[in-house]
């Protein structure tokens, strides 16, 4: 209770420009942000926290020179940019007919992406000089919105410049029309996207088509059981600040992220399952959106990613891969150095993004890359398959126990629950097999343990014949399952780790990280780094990256591969532009143990990049290692 009184005093104390701000603060976990605070010092991690709140100034294209070339593609932003502009002005006309509200949409657009052309370093002003960088003036300047990287062999990628934060005025009345969006579905606004149904989550009442709203977002806020929770239930009903759930209003203030007109009524945002429920007007950044724009001949990447594809350094005709490959950016970005000559192996565990992979490369016209699903911690295929084991267990005389353990293998690595039943996968060569060594052995097939996982195998097709299809099968496609690859395959190998990714940007919101998830982070890369070992070859190359901010996922890991394995060394990389890596140790997350980050000499072999540095990119890590003669 004490807790609402001092949010409503918060809420009618602050005046017009408090409220209808965007200045959020970012909140972690205690423990966490304690662990930052001694890794980069109060100040440092206080500025990084205050960029994750924002999106970069500008966008980064990778252009597809396979097919096009980065002049042509310059042209054709262009021209898109610039119908995109003509089309915004028509659609606005048709919602809104009178001249007066065509004048208050004008007014509202100054200042927006398309009329200053000011882009400003994450200081957050507006009249900040132009964004450079160390080697030179590749951000996009004030007088192109796209502009070509200057990087030596990095003309293919390009700049496009966005603006803000804008100051956005806001009609304070009682009779404002306002809609709360998901924190998530804002994170997306603040990068150019448009407002969708799944992302509203509260409205104000009488809200009809056309009307002008201010968007503002839910941001978890401390509960009674010490978590996060966002306390606002879809569906509910914003009566404006002088009556309704005023606690709601004290929260987001300082949350508001712009302008739009709806584009269907309330009962509609709320009714329906899909569609643009607000189109954007007026945008505190304002950043152009590229969905589906040029398919298959540019990708819209944050340029570490681009740079982590350049360090690998792929040559024509070697033989890679990309242990955690979805989306498929730094696949096809590797496929593109190379040429389309060689061969590389895109893998993830999860079927559906395979099929993302799979369908990128097919757009841009990929022909050397070849996606499987399989889970990199289990990269390394073994001596004895699965038939070796059935066949050895069936020899002791455990029929039963045969099938049984080796179901319990093929339960333990498949991760999409939503595909055919992994009895079904198995249950085939499993009785051809079994049948086979009951001939040999004079054994019989009435073993009851046996009949009663028959009756179960029974029993789950009949399930999935009434459920229908699963969520897979209804994504259209199937993808090749591989069981791993034999050791020292590989030229190169790319792990983009799967990691905490608190580097990306804009983000609203950092609470759900606790010290156990971080310290699993680091455990699993771990295991995922000792999986690349084993398949890379002697005198080649693995690279390393995340796109955290966490010492614990990225110094901790470099201090642990140089130690374990006394063959590797940390590589030059080109191009560099990041900055160095951590020095030091620290307690670790538990506190119980030191984290032993880099040593002396070490830090300029890594790149750092940080998301308040005048770079502006997300929050993003690299390292690169020769691998010598093996002794594993």
């Amino acid at each position: 209770m004490k807790r609402v009184k001092a949010l409503l005093h918060q809420a009618f104390k602050m005046d017009h420009s408090e409220r209808y701000a965007y200045n959020p603060t970012l909140h972690w976990n205690p423990r966490v942000e304690d662990y930052f605070i001694k890794a980069y010092g109060a100040d440092r991690f206080s500025n990084i926290s205050e960029a994750l709140t924002r999106p970069s100034c500008y966008s980064c294209i990778r252009v597809n020179t396979l097919k096009t070339t980065s002049d042509a593609i310059v042209e054709k932003l262009l021209a898109f940019l610039q119908e995109a502009r003509h089309q915004c002005d028509i659609d606005e006309l048709n919602i809104r007919s009178n001249s007066s509200c065509a004048a208050m949409i004008r007014d509202a657009r100054q200042g927006s992406y398309f009329d200053e052309l000011k882009c400003h370093q994450v200081s957050n002003d507006c009249e900040g000089e132009p964004l450079e960088f160390s080697l030179g003036k590749d951000v996009p300047n004030a007088s192109s919105l796209v502009t070509k990287c200057q990087l030596p062999g990095l003309d293919y990628v390009l700049f496009v410049k966005g603006s803000g934060p804008h100051k956005i005025t806001y009609v304070d009345t009682p009779s404002l029309k306002e809609v709360i969006v998901s924190r998530k579905c804002a994170e997306a606004v603040l990068r150019g996207a448009k407002i969708f149904v799944p992302g509203v989550l509260a409205c104000s009442a009488h809200v009809e088509k056309g009307d002008t709203i201010a968007v503002s977002v839910a941001i978890e806020q401390p509960n009674l059981d010490k978590g996060w929770a966002v306390g606002i239930t879809r569906g509910t009903i914003l009566q404006g600040h002088q009556t309704g759930k005023k606690c709601i209003i004290a929260e987001r203030s300082g949350l508001y992220i712009g302008q739009g007109i709806a584009m269907m009524s309330r009962a509609g945002m709320f009714r329906v399952s899909e569609g643009v429920a607000i189109e954007m007007i007026n945008r505190v950044f304002d950043l152009p959106s590229f969905n589906d724009v040029l398919e298959g001949e540019i990708f819209l990447q944050n340029l570490p990613s681009i740079i982590t594809a350049h360090v690998l350094a792929p040559q024509k005709g070697e033989r890679i891969l990309d242990m955690c490959a979805a989306p498929g950016g730094k696949t096809t970005a590797i496929a593109n150095l190379m040429k389309d000559e060689g061969e590389v192996v895109a893998v993830d565990r999860s079927h559906n993004k395979v099929l993302e992979i799979k369908k990128l490369a097919k757009e841009m016209g990929l022909s050397c890359i070849s996606a499987f699903k399989l889970d990199a911690l289990k990269a390394v295929c073994r001596r004895n398959g699965l038939t070796d084991t059935f066949n050895q267990q069936c020899e002791n005389g455990g029929l039963a126990m045969a099938i049984v353990v080796n179901l319990q293998v093929v339960r333990h690595n498949r991760e999409d629950e939503d595909e055919r039943p992994y009895e079904t996968l198995l249950m085939p060569l499993l009785l051809i097999r079994f049948t086979h060594r009951c001939y040999e052995h004079d054994q019989t097939f009435d073993n009851e343990e046996t009949n009663q996982m028959l009756d179960v195998n029974e029993w789950k097709n009949t399930q999935r014949l009434k459920n229908g299809r699963g969520r897979s099968q209804r994504m259209g496609g199937r993808v090749e399952l591989s069981k791993g690859f034999s050791p020292n395959s590989f030229d190169r190998v790319l792990l983009d780790a799967p990691c905490s990714a608190l580097g990306l940007r804009p983000r609203l919101f950092a609470g759900e990280e606790t010290v156990e998830s971080l310290r699993n982070h680091g455990k699993y890369q771990r295991k995922m780094f000792d999986q690349a070992i084993q398949l890379v070859r002697p005198g080649g190359v693995i690279v390393y990256s995340t796109c955290t901010i966490n010492p614990g996922e990225n110094e901790a890991l470099v201090r642990y591969a140089l130690d374990r394995y006394n063959f590797l060394s940390l590589a030059p990389q080109i191009p560099r532009i990041g900055g160095p890596g951590i020095v030091g140790c620290r307690d670790s997350l538990d506190g119980q143990s030191v984290e032993e980050w880099l040593r002396p000499g070490e830090e300029e072999l890594v790149q750092r990049f940080d998301p308040s540095s005048p770079i502006d990119t997300i929050g993003f890590f690299i390292a690169k290692f020769n691998v010598g003669q093996k002794d594993i």
